[in-house]
């Protein structure tokens, strides 16, 4: 069973999400939008279109939580009702139930740091 298939965003704290939009916006050319910026690529061994996300949260956001950290990571996968079962059954931490969306499933575990990671099933 394939786990984790590519990077799916990458989040992080700030004091003014806003003004770090607009700078990278306007800095590095970012293609920024309410959420942040997203990135469309092709899977190389499926010939896929994938999604990376890029979004800069409130300070005070409470999404990462349990964690403390600043930052979460997102990762794609394939099957994530069966991955977390077998996360689950190998000891893994998982946090929340699963959600889902019009663009995928969701769901939540921890590693042993104490960073909460994302996983998120796109629908292609």
């Amino acid at each position: 069973m394939k786990r984790v298939t590519g990077l799916g965003g990458v989040f992080f704290k700030t004091a003014d999400p806003k003004k770090m939009k607009e700078w990278y916006g306007k800095h590095l050319g970012l293609p920024v939008d309410d959420y942040g910026a997203s990135f469309r690529s092709i899977d190389i061994d499926t010939n896929v279109a994938a999604t990376t996300v890029w979004s800069p949260f409130k300070e005070d956001t409470t999404y990462f939580k349990p964690s403390e950290k600043p930052f979460m990571f997102n990762y794609r996968v394939e099957n994530l009702v069966t991955l977390l079962k077998v996360l689950k059954e190998e000891g893994v931490e998982v946090v929340g139930e699963i959600q889902e969306y019009p663009y995928g499933k969701f769901g939540w575990i921890m590693d042993p740091e104490g960073n909460k990671i994302e996983l998120w099933e796109p629908k292609d």
